[in-house]
């Protein structure tokens, strides 16, 4: 697949708000400062489509990308970020749930993975929510750049161990670099084989 167009749609404090169920859409979510919207720039090759920011957690509204005028990127806010107010944090992660929950076109989610940090505790409970509410997702192991081939290699290897402990199966992964663009053909080829389901799914 080639992204020959993008467009940033809009901002959305809630599902109720979020563009109508018209295209296949596909959630990106992750800690704060995971590299999300460096990865969502480099995947449509356009360097400031998704805002970048050394703060973290500056992404706090569903932002809604339409790409080749057929399906969405969805820039989703980052979790984890101390800094922000036990208040915002909890109004944040409902948000996320129901759209995740209840958003028709949502197709698939790509959870984003510091690949240079060990689990993390809210990582990890996020897959677990996404597991028991039956969501698909990918992980997306980001900054691969960061690692030697080798510490790469037995990251990803320590993070399988750790998730076969309380996983029957491993959700598929990718692993990303903005820097270098690795992982972008795979993530639109999954995007490509995933988008005929939109109308089978919702009756179209």
């Amino acid at each position: 697949m080639k992204i020959l167009t993008t467009e940033f749609i809009k901002s959305s404090k809630t599902l109720s708000t979020c563009p109508k169920v018209d295209f296949p859409e596909y959630a990106f979510i992750g800690r704060s400062n995971v590299g999300k919207s460096s990865l969502i720039n480099m995947i449509c090759d356009k360097k400031k489509l998704a805002k970048t920011s050394e703060t973290p957690g500056k992404t706090q509204l569903i932002n809604h990308f339409l790409i080749n005028e057929t399906w969405y990127i969805v820039d989703l806010p980052g979790y984890g970020f101390a800094k922000s107010s036990k208040e915002n944090r909890e109004d944040w992660l409902k948000m996320i749930e129901h759209y995740l929950q209840k958003r028709k076109s949502l197709m698939l989610t790509f959870l984003l993975i510091d690949s240079r940090l060990k689990p993390q505790a809210n990582d990890t409970a996020f897959m677990e929510w996404l597991g028991k509410n039956g969501l698909p997702f990918y992980l997306l192991f980001t900054k691969t750049d960061k690692l030697k081939p080798r510490q790469l290699e037995e990251h990803i290897e320590f993070y399988k161990n750790q998730m076969l402990k309380s996983w029957e199966e491993l959700p598929p992964f990718i692993c990303t670099s903005a820097e270098n663009k690795k992982g972008k053909d795979e993530i639109l080829q999954v995007i490509e084989n995933t988008n005929h389901l939109f109308s089978q799914q919702n009756g179209l």
